[in-house]
This record gives C-alpha cells, structure tokens and sequence, in this order.
C-alpha cells in the first residue's frame, strides 16, 4: 500500500525503494509508539535549551551526571560556547557545578578525594555566617583535616585571598598542628599566632597537573602540556581542504569504540579534539588496528587520509602514535620546569589560556 501510494503521487522507484528500505531495517529496532514520543519530547526540549540556552544547559547535564561523554568534554563544549571555567572556589562553588553570567565554577563533587561531609560543613558554614574572608577564617568556622584542606587548598579553592597556595599549605600545616581533633562550636574567634614563612612559588604548569590530579582533567588546552609541539597545524575544519588526500593531524582523544568485521576481526572508530578545540572521527581498520593502540587518555599523533561518506568527513588512519607529555615539575627540579614552560601559557583558570589560531 506504501508504495503504491508513492507512486500515486508520482514519487521514482528508487527513492520508493530507499525509503521503504530504512523503515523496514527501523522496525526491527523500533521502540513503542509511547516511548519513542516521550523520547521525541525530550530531545525537542534539549535542542530549544542547547540553542537558546547553552551554558545553562551544559551545567545541567554536568550536575545530572548525563550524556555519554566524561565531564571533561562537557567543560570543554561550555569552553568553546564561550563559557569563562574556573576551579572550585570556596567561596563561590557548590557541590554541584554553578554559573554566574559566563562564569562557571566547578563543584566540589568533581574534586576525586573530598569527602561530602566537608562540602556540607563549606556550604553550612557560608549560608550561617557568610563569606569566608581567609584560610585562618575558614578553618575557625569549618572542622577539616589537613588532608581534606590541602585538597581544596591545592586546586587553589582560596585565590581569593591572593596568598600563593604553597604558602597557605604551610600555614595550614602550623594552624591545625596545635588544633583540637574534636568539632565543637566556638564561643569567640580565637587568637592566632603569626608564623613567618619562605616566599614561595607556584608555576603554572604545576597548576595543570595538580588539576589533572585532583579533577582528572586540566583546565588548561591539553596541548599546551605536550613535550613536543605538534608539526602540523591541521585540524577538522580543514579536513574539507585535503579530501581524499593523506594528512598528519594531532588530537585529544575523547571516545573510542571497539567493534569487529563480518570476519570477526577488530577494528575501531575514534574521536577526537584537534588543536583548536573542534572535534574529529577516525576509522582504524584491522591491518591498523592490529598494529596501533590506544594507551589511554592523551594526545595522539595520527596520519590518514582524509575520506567523506554522505558527506561526513573522517580520516582512514594509516599510522598512529600517542604524544608524551611535559614531564611533571612537581617531581621534576623546578630550573627544568620553568625552562620547558618557557614560551607557553598553561592557566589556573581558562579565563586567560592561549588560543591556538589556524593556518591561513
């Protein structure tokens, strides 16, 4: 009846077929009508939100804990709509991620070691008595550990005191030393002794490890910690400029999924982040996916040619490499650090992190 429908209304045979051909292969994985129309209201209103409302979507899938993605991506998407992303802070963080304008601060659930307990004396203590004014303020009102503080105090939580956060590691370490290991409430603020420390510093690829330490991801463009730059300056939206020709091209790897020929044989599809921030597919085949390996999260090093199939452009790897990183200045003499930072601009937040400007 369909298709002699179609023909009715004047409708080539071949594009009968095609169309009947997609509805037949749909039905054999079709959901039911109410779940397939719930399915359908649902992504209408997350398409209005992502287009009218873009960062505010983006925090709600990161504090829904949705999406298919790790967080990072999820930042990194807010980043490029224009979203300014900041660390946690205590004095202006949640639990949960907040945005303030274009200002994104990050929970402190995404901080891997701290404990809910201390997130809830933070925002208790914040909404009883107010803003903390100092580490020594914050540690009179909030009962923590060093542990838990050094946390905080290590993702540069306190910034807003303006003291560098090696300092403020000391001064906690001589404040909780002669502190009680009880949680009681203080009649008056207690008196505090003055402690003369070292003038210390902080570099700011230190920052990006202790961040991909503590976060599981910098804030900073990944690239920016790589111990070679990249030689080519390819990225996606280049790929249409090089159709059906091989290229070299760096990227961030996001996703990869495993899956095998009608001969059982593995092969692979991955995406990436270039040098820009904008994503890319590759398609490993099973002669290279036999011979290359993905070894976890990083910057991967991959040339292919770049190939389009109903218009989509991806790139056939041919060979493939992951790229070391900077080796990490916390464990590294600091002279070495600073000389290979030299050149680069890694930042605390991404407020002032470089941009990487294509090829004309």
């Amino acid at each position: 009846k369909f298709i002699q429908n179609c023909r009715k209304k004047g409708f080539g045979e071949e594009l009968i077929n095609e169309i009947w051909n997609q509805v037949a292969s749909f039905a054999g994985y079709a959901f039911a009508k109410g779940h397939s129309a719930s399915y359908a209201v649902e992504s209408y209103q997350s398409l209005f939100l992502r287009a009218y409302f873009p960062l505010e979507y983006m925090v709600a899938v990161l504090n829904n804990g949705g999406g298919f993605y790790r967080p990072e991506f999820y930042v990194h998407e807010a980043r490029m709509l224009g979203a300014i992303i900041h660390a946690p802070c205590i004095n202006k963080s949640l639990a949960v991620t907040t945005i303030y304008g274009k200002e994104l601060y990050l929970g402190f659930m995404y901080l891997r070691e701290l404990e809910s307990r201390v997130m809830d004396r933070i925002l208790k203590a914040r909404k009883s008595e107010g803003l903390f004014t100092s580490l020594e303020d914050f540690l009179d009102r909030v009962f923590i550990s060093i542990e838990q503080v050094s946390i905080l105090i290590r993702i540069n939580a306190f910034r807003f005191t303006g003291v560098n956060k090696h300092e403020l590691l000391w001064q906690a370490h001589l404040f909780l030393a002669h502190g009680s290991t009880l949680e009681h409430p203080k009649l008056f603020p207690p008196a505090h002794q003055e402690f003369k420390i070292p003038e210390l510093h902080t570099t700011d690829l230190e920052a990006a490890f202790t961040q991909l330490e503590l976060l599981g991801f910098a804030l900073c463009s990944p690239f920016a910690l790589l111990k070679v730059p990249p030689e080519s300056a390819i990225g996606s939206r280049h790929l249409g400029q090089h159709l059906n020709r091989h290229i070299d091209i760096y990227g961030y790897l996001v996703t990869v999924k495993h899956t095998k020929t009608h001969r059982g044989k593995r092969m692979y599809f991955a995406t990436f982040v270039d040098q820009y921030g904008e994503v890319f597919d590759t398609v490993l085949f099973p002669p290279v996916a036999a011979k290359y390996f993905f070894r976890g999260r990083g910057i991967y090093r991959s040339y292919g040619k770049v190939v389009s199939e109903f218009g989509f452009l991806s790139i056939e790897v041919v060979k493939m490499k992951k790229q070391d990183y900077v080796q990490d200045p916390r464990y590294a003499e600091m002279k070495t650090a600073n000389k290979r930072l030299s050149g680069r601009t890694v930042t605390d937040d991404s407020s002032n992190a470089s941009v990487l400007e294509p090829p004309d």
